[in-house]
């Protein structure tokens, strides 16, 4: 009998995710048999777990690659970063993800393991009804993977059973040509279909927190078939493709409302901190734990990444002005265009839609226990009387552009950790929510009562945003079709603000050129006024104190702001961003790989 040579290469790395916040007792699998393997539930749940590992995806909805490397939040408006993607340098070179060399690529590396998964456990002799719940969730990951590298790509090879490893047979049936887009979003769509009808709406135990459920996969459906149906994909705008991703949008609202899945209630830091049932919210999440003591423990350093460097953080992560300029005012409205609350750079910070306060960290913002309860402070002060030399007064180093990113911090901690342990939510309840309201504008269904304008309505509300007289939340009446889709894709730039979603939703509705194209992006800089000749910071010892009295007042009096642009050059980015080549490697190494037709080739993405 064969043996299972994955497992024993992987057997320390093996992690369960029945309960995400444990690690398994490791075992010494590598001399078990296959019968042995799959023929018991335990060791079949080890190698489903391990799948889980593998593929689940992290802050920020990373999941490896070369877009994700670059940090998709500095690809947009939300932070800043230097890269060929949005220097407008990429080449044919530029994304790796499909495999650039005959050893395993990672992604077809983990493909592989799929399908030896599916093909041993459905050979097994488990009950049926355990077979396909165990295949199930293997399909998921399948077609996750698959959506992963057809949304760079468009088509690429499908391999659906483990090829052969060794030997020049083995080396010819891996040549594997590229299959239709088309194709391959239809066998990501069988996979999750036979996920929404195996899995169950809802796990049983409390320990299987963060185990693919029908609702998930219904909603991941959703998302995969409203991405087949954008502009990247559909030119044309062939109807019937919006109309499949209403249905399976719908589906996924209904199965995951009928099972206790809802908005969460208010928007703060519990959302990302709260766990398991009580977080209606979260419908398909990576869990992680606070462990460092343990080397395969699953933990991560994003929060202790997002706070300041001046309490010990990496303060890695800092949002743009432009990114503070797209949240709305209180009433809703667009700042400069609310007739309540006039938009003044000045008072940045005044009268915003509450998302603003729980996204953003600002120079004399509140930020929970984060700061030791003091206030955030992120001026320069002159150290000249020349007024032409200035200091931070931040104590390590100061945040390049006046902000940092509060959304999902643990607030409740004074002083970060190195793992906090907070899980990553990919799908929130709220974006299944936008998923359906956008397929539902597309389908022109523009009156109140359909999903477009109620779905918004329900994610204002839940958000704080004053109801205004007509009932509306800020939002325009009487949209038409345009109008409706470009007020849903504000909402998902406000709602889904640094969760790993403004680049894809950019790049899938080809917005990318018209959105970001010719501009820059800016810090905005706080300027402590001098006082007289004063060279120092002579606010320091009353800031505190004034702030908690008035801080439109300090503001007012202290502080002078302007804008300074953090880009060299203007955002550029190129058509080829779309659809991206197959670098030269990949076709080497398969000569049945055909280069697309974006770059110079005859492969047509769009088939």
């Amino acid at each position: 009998m064969k043996k299972i040579f994955i497992i024993t290469a992987l057997s320390l790395a093996v992690f369960s995710l029945t309960n995400c916040k444990k690690v398994l007792e490791k075992q010494d699998v590598g001399n078990f048999t296959a019968d042995q393997i799959f023929n018991d539930s335990t060791t079949v749940k080890l190698n489903a777990d391990y799948l889980y590992s593998q593929n689940q995806p992290g802050w920020f909805g990373t999941t490896g690659g070369s877009v994700h490397s670059a940090g998709t939040y500095n690809l947009t408006e939300e932070s800043q970063g230097s890269n060929n993607f949005v220097l407008g340098t990429l080449t044919i070179e530029s994304v790796t993800d499909i495999g650039t060399s005959a050893s395993a690529n990672p992604a077809y590396t983990k493909i592989r393991v799929i399908n030896t998964f599916l093909r041993d456990v459905n050979a097994g002799t488990l009950d049926l009804a355990v077979k396909r719940r165990f295949a199930a969730q293997a399909y998921f990951w399948r077609a996750f993977r698959y959506f992963e590298l057809v949304k760079l790509y468009g088509g690429v090879p499908l391999i659906l059973v483990p090829l052969g490893a060794v030997g020049d047979e083995a080396k010819q049936e891996a040549l594997v040509p590229r299959a239709k887009t088309s194709a391959v979003f239809a066998q990501i769509k069988s996979d999750l279909d036979s996920c929404i009808k195996y899995l169950p709406a809802k796990w049983p135990k409390t320990a299987d927190y963060g185990r693919i459920t029908s609702g998930a996969a219904a909603a991941f459906l959703g998302r995969v078939l409203l991405t087949y149906a954008s502009p990247q994909f559909n030119p044309n705008n062939d109807i019937a493709r919006w109309q499949a991703a209403y249905d399976a949008n719908k589906n996924a609202v209904n199965i995951l409302s009928a099972n206790g899945f809802a908005l969460y209630p208010k928007i703060d830091y519990t959302m990302w901190t709260t766990e398991g049932a009580a977080n209606t919210e979260a419908v398909l999440v990576t869990g992680y734990n606070n462990s460092s003591v343990d080397a395969n423990a699953n933990n991560n350093t994003f929060d202790n990444g997002a706070r300041p460097k001046s309490v010990s953080g990496g303060g890695s992560f800092t949002p743009t002005y432009e990114m503070s300029l797209a949240f709305p005012m209180a009433d809703g409205k667009p700042a400069n265009t609310s007739s309540k609350y006039p938009y003044s750079m000045a008072t940045f910070y005044k009268n915003r839609d509450p998302r603003f306060y729980t996204t953003l960290a600002y120079n004399g913002g509140t930020w929970g226990s984060v700061l030791g309860g003091n206030r955030l402070w992120t001026y320069y002060y002159y150290t000249a009387t020349s007024g032409n030399a200035n200091k931070t007064t931040e104590a390590v180093a100061a945040s390049n552009t006046g902000f940092y990113l509060r959304k999902g911090v643990d607030e409740t901690k004074t002083s970060p950790t190195t793992f906090m342990g907070t899980d990553w939510i990919e799908i929130r309840y709220a974006e299944v929510l936008l998923n359906l309201a956008e397929s539902a504008a597309e389908l022109n269904k523009l009156a109140v009562t359909d999903e477009a304008y109620a779905n918004l309505i329900a994610i204002r509300k839940r958000a704080g945003i004053e109801v205004g007289t007509d009932g509306l939340y800020g939002l325009t009446a009487g949209m038409g079709r345009t109008d409706l889709v470009a007020a849903v894709m504000r909402e998902r730039q406000i709602e889904l603000a640094f969760e790993g979603k403004r680049f894809w939703d950019l790049r899938r509705r080809k917005l990318l050129e018209s959105t970001l194209n010719g501009t820059k992006r800016n810090a905005l800089i706080i300027q402590l006024n001098r006082s007289g000749t004063q060279t120092t910071d002579y606010i320091a010892l009353t800031r505190e104190a004034s702030a908690a009295n008035s801080l439109d007042a300090l503001y007012a009096s202290s502080f002078t702001l302007s804008l300074k642009a953090l880009d060299n050059q203007n955002i550029n980015f190129q058509a080829g961003n779309y659809f991206y080549g197959i670098p030269t490697l990949s076709i080497n190494n398969n000569i049945n790989l055909q280069q697309n037709n974006t770059w110079g080739g005859p492969f047509d993405p769009l088939q």
